[in-house]
């Protein structure tokens, strides 16, 4: 989006609070996602400063907590303990002099290079942007790069006083991801500029930054993430991977100094419902897990507005020369699973439900099927289609749809559904095709469809969700 149509906003009275809940209808409205993260109360955009530290995944995200439309922009904070139930703990950095706080990331500091630990705890180092011009107190100041640590696991946070550690460069440059390349012991910084451009930067202390070459990539703009991942099977070979706001990829090699795209830009998902994509950093075992905005969702008088994707977790995979990024949702899901039932070589015919027992809202459905003699089949979920279309060989969620072909004979479809929200992942997360809606909230019917022909499901497991709020 861009982020100065809305011109001058005022945030004067910005006060650092917890976010209490002050009826018995938080969590529990009309249109409040129920295993999604929304905040209690206000807007929320990009998510920023993805870090693990100490059995505690820090989610911060863009917030407004004077309203539910943009502006005012704020790190909001939530924590968790394992990727799906949260607890929204009070703003984290708010505006000043330097501007409102835009986008960025978090790290933990595990050999104090920055000098700011103070205590036994890591340091905990968010990098944002401090957006100048965006306020009245901030009016005539360009937009920088600044640092806030935390030494108490990430409840309170100072900002450096050296700031900005990255002066002005050209336009609005923002939005800054970092990473640890432990070849060369340095930080690495990729960022946006302008237009279609990045730039990354290097540093050994988080405080002093070198400028590397920059990169130009057709059809992407803001928010870069930048991490390097082993291919799936292997385990000798790694690539780095630079993804942009849109979660167009590129995979390729990086020497501490210039990133080499090996493959022109790929497409991580479809549809326009999922942005400013980001990576948690800090995490074992090399497991990268993404979280988005879904953008564009409505929610007609709701204290809250706009919601995060459910975190994926990432696979890059060869399908013959090509690498891909896959994506499914993490594993922890199988914490919010109520009733289950499984079915095993069912052949389906037009008219045919076997999921007509079932109602609700909350799913995780999770089907192989051979197309047969259908022309079309898929899933109908409180109305909403999700629809594998045989002689096209397409996926549709809704208006969004994405080319795959059968492996094997077969089409693999799992979709996440919330209240507001259908999660699409093809071919075990080949195909990603996540997408808001507002829903008929008199319809919780379940269907499983099939058009022009017979099909047969191979297999089939249905999971009703638990709310995380209750």
């Amino acid at each position: 989006m861009n982020r100065r149509e809305f011109g001058l906003l005022t945030v004067a009275g910005l006060a650092s609070r917890s976010l209490c809940a002050d009826n018995d209808t938080l969590y529990h409205e009309k249109y409040r996602p129920q295993f999604h993260f929304t905040p209690q109360k206000g807007w929320t955009n990009d998510p920023n400063g993805l870090v693990f530290y100490r059995g505690e995944y820090h989610l911060f995200f863009q917030h407004n907590p004077f309203g539910t439309r943009w502006g005012n922009m704020t790190w909001g904070h939530a924590i968790s303990r394992d990727l799906v139930h949260w607890k929204q703990l009070a703003n984290a950095i708010e505006p000043d002099a330097r501007g409102t706080i835009f986008s960025g990331s978090a790290v933990v500091d595990a050999d104090n290079t920055a000098g700011l630990q103070s205590g036994e705890e890591k340091t905990l180092v968010a990098i944002y942007t401090a957006a100048g011009g965006t306020s009245p107190e901030s009016k005539g100041q360009p937009f920088t790069q600044c640092l806030a640590y935390s030494n108490d696991r990430g409840r309170t946070w100072i900002k450096y006083s050296g700031n900005p550690v990255v002066p002005h460069m050209v336009g609005e440059n923002r939005d800054p991801k970092v990473v640890w390349h432990e070849p060369t012991k340095h930080w690495i910084m990729a960022l946006f500029l302008d237009g279609n451009t990045y730039r990354f930067l290097a540093s050994p202390n988080l405080k002093n930054w070198t400028i590397l070459p920059d990169i130009t990539v057709p059809g992407a703009a803001e928010c870069p993430d930048f991490f390097e991942m082993a291919v799936e099977n292997e385990t000798s070979s790694t690539k780095w991977v630079w993804t942009g706001a849109n979660d167009h990829y590129l995979i390729g090699a990086f020497d501490g100094r210039r990133f080499i795209p090996e493959v022109m830009t790929q497409p991580g998902h479809y549809g326009q419902n999922y942005y400013a994509v980001q990576t948690y950093s800090g995490l074992a075992n090399a497991r990268r897990v993404q979280v988005g905005w879904m953008s564009g969702g409505e929610y007609p008088d709701m204290p809250f507005n706009q919601q995060m994707s459910f975190p994926y977790e990432l696979k890059l995979r060869r399908f013959g020369l090509l690498l891909k990024l896959c994506a499914l949702p993490v594993r922890e899901v199988e914490s919010l699973y109520d009733t289950e039932r499984s079915w095993n070589d069912v052949e389906v015919k037009p008219g045919d439900n076997p999921l007509a027992v079932f109602s609700g809202d909350l799913w995780d459905v999770d089907a192989e099927i051979a197309p047969g003699s259908a022309m079309s089949f898929g899933f109908r979920i409180g109305g909403r289609s999700v629809t594998y279309h045989v002689k096209e060989k397409r996926l549709s969620n809704g208006d969004a749809t994405a080319d795959m072909l059968p492996a094997d004979g077969r089409v693999r479809i799992r979709v996440l559904a919330d209240r507001t929200s259908l999660e699409v992942f093809g071919n075990n997360g080949e195909v990603v095709i996540p997408c808001c809606f507002l829903p008929d909230d008199t319809d919780q019917t379940l269907e499983v469809f099939v058009e022009g022909g017979v099909a047969r499901v191979a297999s089939m497991s249905v999971h009703k969700l638990k709310s995380i709020w209750r």
